[in-house]
């Protein structure tokens, strides 16, 4: 579903893992997967000490995405819901890859959707948001992709979700992720 690869996908999922602090490393909290598509971030939480105990939401505008993931095997800890925004509090919320593909929207009209889906899940996540975006500096661009300015999307995050936010970059990846936090 449009990753570059499976080493690059796989990065991605240890960078966003980072929004958890060291009580939820242990396991016994809620994480939404806003744009889950198959399934594959919780494919990959699931075996990481985080999800003992804990319940996973996947949500995803695409229905074929949402019945993939439940043709997966069958685990208890994860619930796969087709919808466009999020319908329950979380602890956790994590965005990855999901505003980057905009079709050919407007570009200021999509930053403007991003950034109210993105003030929509931080009013239904209790403990911390992460969400990572293709950032506007890399080199090699793909038509039908949004390229975000990482400087825009920081300064919207601290003024309008919480100022303990921060942005990290990797030198592999072609993308920025965004932590926010409750204070």
């Amino acid at each position: 579903v449009f990753w570059q690869n499976k080493n690059r996908q796989l990065r991605r999922y240890e960078i966003l893992e980072n929004i958890f602090d060291e009580t939820a490393k242990e396991g016994g909290i809620t994480i939404h997967d806003f744009g889950c598509g198959y399934g594959a971030l919780f494919q990959y939480l699931s075996r990481r000490p985080v999800m003992a105990n804990s319940r996973y939401i996947g949500t995803d505008m695409c229905l074929s995405m949402i019945k993939a993931a439940k043709d997966r095997p069958l685990d208890p800890r994860a619930t796969f819901i087709h919808d466009v925004v999020a319908r329950e509090v979380t602890d956790y919320t994590i965005v990855s890859g999901t505003f980057n593909l905009h079709i050919n929207a407007d570009p200021d009209a999509w930053r403007k959707h991003v950034q109210a889906s993105l003030i929509q899940l931080w009013l239904h996540t209790r403990r911390g948001l992460a969400f990572n975006m293709l950032s506007r500096d890399t080199e090699r661009k793909y038509e039908g992709l949004y390229y975000a300015e990482p400087n825009v999307f920081m300064s919207f995050a601290r003024k309008n979700l919480s100022p303990d936010s921060e942005i990290t970059l990797d030198p592999i990846l072609p993308d920025f992720t965004i932590f926010v936090r409750r204070p």
